[in-house]
């Protein structure tokens, strides 16, 4: 049985998540390839999905690793947190888990996301290998290409590519720890709101799970909504203040002469 169909009777809710090679999920999870292979083997982690040769994991992948992770340290051996998922599968009173893990892990993908277009960039520069470190861009018959939508639109149709592409590299790289912490702030109050509506460990009901689903993504939409919007008010300033400095320094570097009365 594959993630998407221990996750939740639908087929297709899985559309939406992020996917993983085994070395990029290692990366990911801090989990070694060995022991995800391993994992797999015991029955604590759903078979991946194959396409061909290649094996595909996804976000539901990772939060098992995590689960896995937390009941190891907690002193659970293999054998009964190959129990607890095998009762996550079978087991009607764990359904309504795995609808939130639905609503948490799937509602930040791109639905029917176009193919990318290739980037006009040498796979093996620089450049190139810390857009794959970060997960920015994949690397598909020696050719790279952004996993963002917008991004690669933007990027693709300038004539400076690689410019624009340390423009995103350097913003990644400079503000890795801050987004981090926003994410761990939204999800906090997110937990919050949902102690304070049902109580703290409480595992909603089915008939629940629609209301359940409407917050978590309220929340998430409204957090995205909330640092964009301080982003954008950001940029103004630095960018009025950028334009005004370039302004004074032509002028004080005598490079422009007021007309002559």
């Amino acid at each position: 049985m594959s993630a998407c169909e221990v996750a939740v009777p639908g087929d297709d809710w899985c559309a939406g998540l992020a996917e993983y090679r085994l070395d990029d999920l290692a990366r990911i999870s801090g989990v070694s390839s060995r022991n995800i292979r391993a994992y797999r083997e015991r029955g604590l982690l759903d078979p991946p999905r194959r396409q061909g040769r290649s094996a595909f994991y996804d976000d539901y992948h990772l939060s098992q690793l995590k689960t896995i992770n937390q009941l190891l340290r907690k002193g659970f051996n293999s054998a009964h947190i190959a129990e607890f998922f095998a009762r996550m599968r079978e087991g009607h009173d764990l359904a309504a888990i795995l609808g939130v893990q639905q609503a948490i892990l799937g509602g930040g993908g791109e639905d029917g996301r176009p193919a990318a277009a290739a980037l006009d960039l040498d796979p093996d520069c620089d450049e190139a290998q810390r857009l794959l470190s970060y997960g920015l861009a994949e690397l598909v018959e020696d050719s790279m290409s952004l996993t963002h939508p917008a991004m690669a639109e933007i990027v693709t149709r300038s004539a400076d590519q690689l410019s624009y592409v340390r423009m995103i590299l350097r913003v990644v790289e400079s503000a890795g720890g801050t987004i981090d912490e926003l994410s761990a702030v939204l999800v906090a109050a997110l937990e919050d709101a949902i102690a304070a509506r049902y109580g703290a460990g409480y595992v909603p009901n089915p008939e629940e799970l629609d209301d359940v689903a409407g917050l978590i993504d309220d929340y998430r939409d409204l957090g995205i909504a909330i640092v964009t919007h301080l982003l954008d008010q950001g940029l103004q300033r630095h960018m009025v203040s950028a334009v005004s400095n370039y302004a004074t320094a032509i002028v004080a570097r005598g490079q422009w002469k007021p007309a002559d009365s």
